[in-house]
């Protein structure tokens, strides 16, 4: 596959690349985990000032109208640096369903705020019960003259501790699973209603448990249509999906590289161990691996993305393959860096750690690989008298 970076998207990764080394080194990154908010709100204002915040926004409301090309080239770089700002969440997927669904008024008042670094947006959606299923939607809105109460609880909604609003999935109609009948409410996230159970997860990232009682919202702060919001939804999680992919390449190609420095450190019977042939065939593997998930990644992202079933299928191909390149890479860099690869003082079993949370976020190997063959075998034409149907 022939791939290559436009000047602008050059620069971009230049940038980023700069930020991420220059402020953004091992020792920087550890202090910040360790703190009580577990991110740096100076680092925020920056993105704002490199304009990172208006990458996804159409030129139209004054971002910069990148394609998920540029959204790839920043969670790339970021990967690499274990950047714990809710960029992903706040900007990529809360940002996306704004930008789809908000009405004019809406957007002309909120983008701005975004892209100035001002309010910070994140998206609860998934509940206990619902695993991947993003229909899975028990938590009820009931409308009550002008507005909606909103009862129900949402469960790891990543950087909910650093934002100063929410966006809500909540059902307005319809049966538990039923696609039709889910809405979107924004909120302040500290309005009336809401408690938030924050915790840091295994990667040293902040996600919190939402608990919504009784909270009231007005009908001016729903996102686009009511009853109406799965399919975008959808659309929004897949290019979140697409971005949580080129994180995990970021982050495969720091495994890659410090396993093979270690392994020419690595001394064992007065020679480097990457010397011992069954350790280079292991270290050839990694590198086959890390090479095969960053082509898909770029398959997924040079796609046509409005294609509805195209999204999906070059979405899912590209999570289960990068989520097993996640496994093999991942599982070998520990192994062959052995007792150092386990201890939380080197940077490793931190890296492997992201990886691991990257590879079940928005939807593990087993769930991608059977959206994809059911998208598949959906479009396979009948063969003479047989008829091959879709779906498991």
């Amino acid at each position: 596959m022939h791939f290559e970076l436009s000047e602008e998207q050059t620069l971009l990764e230049n940038m980023v690349t700069s930020f991420v080394r220059d402020d953004y080194n091992w020792e920087t990154r550890e202090k910040i985990v360790k703190t009580e908010e577990g991110w740096k709100p100076e680092n925020w204002s920056k993105f704002a000032e490199l304009g990172l915040l208006s990458v996804p926004f159409s030129e139209n409301h004054g971002g910069l109208g990148g394609s998920a090309v540029d959204s790839m080239i920043v969670m790339e770089q970021f990967g690499k640096g274990l950047v714990v700002e809710p960029f992903m969440p706040s900007i990529l997927l809360s940002g996306k369903l704004i930008s789809k669904l908000a009405s004019e008024s809406q957007a002309n008042d909120i983008i701005p705020k975004i892209m100035e670094g001002e309010s910070r947006y994140v998206f609860a959606y998934a509940e206990p019960q619902s695993r991947f299923d993003l229909s899975d939607v028990k938590t009820s809105a009931v409308k009550d003259g002008d507005s909606y109460t909103v009862n129900g609880f949402k469960s790891v909604v990543f950087g909910a501790s650093m934002a100063t609003h929410i966006i809500i999935a909540a059902r307005t109609s319809g049966d538990q699973r039923s696609e039709d009948g889910i809405t979107l409410f924004m909120a302040d996230i500290k309005s009336d209603g809401i408690t938030l159970q924050t915790y840091p997860t295994i990667d040293e990232y902040r996600a919190s448990e939402v608990v919504i009682e009784n909270l009231k919202i007005s009908s001016d702060m729903i996102l686009g249509e009511v009853d109406k919001a799965y399919e975008t939804i959808e659309e929004v999680i897949d290019l979140a999906t697409i971005a949580a992919c080129s994180e995990a390449v970021g982050v495969l190609q720091i495994l890659k590289d410090s396993t093979v420095d270690y392994c020419k450190q690595r001394k064992q019977f007065g020679q480097p161990i990457s010397k011992n042939q069954a350790i280079q065939h292991k270290l050839v593997d990694m590198m086959i691996e890390y090479e095969q998930a960053k082509s898909i990644l770029y398959a997924a992202v040079t796609a046509d993305l409005n294609d509805t079933v195209q999204r999906k299928k070059s979405v899912s191909a590209a999570k289960a393959r990068i989520g097993q390149s996640i496994k093999f890479v991942g599982e070998t860099a520990i192994q062959l860096h052995g007792g150092m690869g386990m201890v939380d003082e080197y940077m490793i079993s931190h890296y492997f750690k992201r990886a691991t949370m990257l590879g079940v976020l928005f939807g593990n190997v087993d769930f991608h690989l059977k959206r994809f063959v059911g998208l598949t075998q959906s479009n396979i034409e009948p063969i003479g008298t047989a008829t091959i149907k879709g779906g498991y």
